[in-house]
């Protein structure tokens, strides 16, 4: 068996663990990344979830997401808006190019794929490397970036599996008991030990001129019935709507969420093989289902996904699932409900802080809470602001500390595997946060090899600075609404509100003055519309316009601060006329400029 050693090894290449190799290059230490799949970026691309949720503000653009965002919008032709669950849908294979290149260019950065990991390396409570099929890797740091926390497993490193109970954490949504009957979460608790995965199918229009080929449905069509209640079939459709007429089906209501049997995926390779097998059939048979009930128009987009032996994704479907929770890490702290909760009477989370009075902050996320269980709705806390005419989360931060063991040194995590409660994990886990996470980790794995020193032994306002400071991606770790990296007084208050965590402010505004440089700069499609705008009574804003030649009614949003802070001032009704870009399938204008005309005589 070959063995060689390295300074940082990743393990995983998914959404945490591709940005952590890449963040660790790039800081000049010598990395090396091992994934099974030949995609890398995880949740983002092989797992299709070409429309990803959460830090959509202009202000939570930073670090590696920003530089991603801004890179996709270059390469994607046709654009980002499309689709109305997130402000940016693309082709998976663009993200995954991306991603390739960006390791590629980095000749430190030695990437294998095709390959798991077998064994973790271990030197009493040091974790020393992993090994592989076909050969071993030694190294002074390793990251776990694998989609369900492998290395946690193969080196009994202690992690948590399903629910936490009431008394655990006092966590407001969570079950006051997990085993009685009498508890209204029971059922859920019973039939689901953690958030159901979803295998990504992703389909295409065909034309009204044009018959797609069959796809197999289901015998017994009522397992889908209601799949789109309280929608039409075109707002359906246009949830996931990627470039080119290409639709994401990631369906929560009766759709492709998949939970048969969830302990299977950490029972064995066979076990897991066997639920992939039964995920993927069951998004066919939903596809099956769209085709049968929609038309013949629409069919599987079967050159959206590379085709490998490996798994029975590929064509149309995703490469594996869209892993909504693994094993989490039992870490030096860990994050809980109460942590990812806007503090009372505000808009933004507590900023964690350590025993020696440091805030622990190094990453941003701000989605709501959402879990999956299909066939339940799931009560939780309220998590949600009206900004910008819509809704969006409040802003978190992640500790380091949730990436670090309790009682192992050597080891990072920085997918869904870090310190994290089954109910936090529902915000905790998507796609901008982990890649935000992975490059906080290898940032860290980094300065750990230059400072000789462990995970554990690391000063957190260290790796703060990296992050801040950064030459190619500068990342927040303090989330705030009126602020971009970029402006001239960014850094000074990041740094601020580390220092003096007092001074952050419960509403997450800076007070900084709002400038014109707050615009969406980094899409320069947009185009001029004029019309008569009215607030409406829930905080939405909507805009009656020419659109191709035809009068339409559709909603004003915003991501930017400045535009935010105009829009709020607007009268009632007022005419104007706005620049920005159109999304068909989310019936909104993304303005980026704001006139206030005179009334028309």
């Amino acid at each position: 068996m070959e063995q060689f050693s390295t300074e940082v090894l990743v393990v995983g290449g998914g959404t945490g663990g591709t940005a952590a190799a890449i963040q660790a290059a790039r800081q000049g230490v010598q990395v090396t990344l091992v994934s099974e799949s030949p995609w890398l970026g995880g949740m983002l691309t092989a797992a299709g979830v070409a429309a990803p949720d959460g830090n959509e503000l202009l202000p939570f653009q930073t670090g590696l997401w920003g530089a991603f965002l801004r890179e996709l919008d270059r390469r994607q032709p046709g654009g980002l808006h499309h689709g109305w669950v997130s402000f940016f849908t693309y082709e998976p294979a663009t993200g995954a190019a991306i991603f390739r290149d960006w390791a590629e260019a980095l000749p430190n950065l030695h990437w294998r794929w095709g390959h798991r990991p077998r064994e973790l390396l271990r030197d009493g409570s040091r974790v020393a490397g992993a090994v592989f099929d076909r050969f071993a890797v030694k190294a002074d740091v390793t990251v776990d970036g694998t989609e369900l926390g492998d290395l946690l497993a193969l080196g009994e490193i202690p992690y948590r599996w399903g629910w936490e109970p009431y008394d655990r954490w006092h966590e407001p949504s969570a079950p006051r008991s997990l085993s009685d009957p009498q508890d209204p979460l029971h059922p859920i608790v019973q039939t689901y030990p953690v958030q159901s995965p979803t295998w990504v199918v992703v389909m295409q229009d065909y034309g009204s001129e044009r018959v797609a080929p069959p796809i197999p449905e289901a015998a017994q069509r009522s397992i889908f019935e209601g799949a789109w209640t309280g929608y039409s079939p075109q707002e359906f459709l246009n949830y996931g709507r990627l470039p080119g007429n290409r639709f994401m089906i990631n369906w929560p209501q009766q759709g492709n969420d998949y939970g048969i049997d969830l302990e299977r995926l950490i029972e064995s390779e066979a076990a897991k093989l066997e639920f992939w097998r039964e995920a993927q059939h069951h998004s066919q048979l939903f596809a099956g289902h769209i085709q049968a009930t929609l038309g013949r128009r629409y069919g599987l987009a079967s050159d959206t996904f590379p085709k490998l032996s490996t798994t029975p994704g590929g064509g149309a479907y995703a490469l594996y699932p869209y892993y909504r929770e693994s094993r989490r890490l039992v870490g030096l702290t860990t994050i809980c409900e109460n942590d990812i909760l806007p503090a009372a009477g505000g808009q933004v989370a507590a900023l964690p802080v350590n025993d020696e009075g440091v805030v622990d902050a190094i990453a941003i996320g701000n989605y709501p809470n959402d879990h999956h269980y299909p066939g339940f709705e799931m009560p939780l806390a309220p998590k949600a602001i009206r900004w910008g005419g819509r809704w969006t989360g409040t802003p978190f931060t992640i500790p380091y500390r949730s990436l670090i063991p309790a009682d192992f040194d050597g080891l990072l995590v920085c997918d869904k595997n870090i310190s994290v409660s089954h109910m936090a994990n529902g915000a905790t886990r998507l796609q901008p946060v982990v890649l935000s996470i992975g490059q906080a980790a290898g940032a860290a794995a980094a300065l750990c090899v230059r400072q000789r020193c462990s995970p554990r032994e690391l000063g957190v306002q260290a790796l703060q600075h990296q992050l801040l400071h950064d030459p190619i991606a500068p990342a927040a770790v303090v989330p705030t609404f009126d602020l971009v990296p970029g402006d001239a007084s960014w850094q000074q208050q990041q740094k601020q509100y580390l220092s003096r965590p007092d001074t952050y402010p419960p509403s997450g505004k800076s007070g900084s003055v709002l400038g014109q440089n707050h615009c969406h700069r980094w899409d320069s499609k947009a185009s001029h519309y004029q019309g008569i705008c009215q607030r409406q009574d829930d905080g939405s804003y909507r805009f009656t316009c020419l659109l191709n030649t035809t009068k339409e009614s559709v909603k004003l949003v915003s991501i930017s601060p400045f535009i935010t802070h105009q829009l709020e001032q607007l009268p009632d009704s007022c005419d104007l006329s706005v620049s920005g870009i159109h999304n068909l399938g989310g019936s909104w204008i993304l303005v980026q400029k704001i006139d206030l005309l005179p009334p028309l005589s």
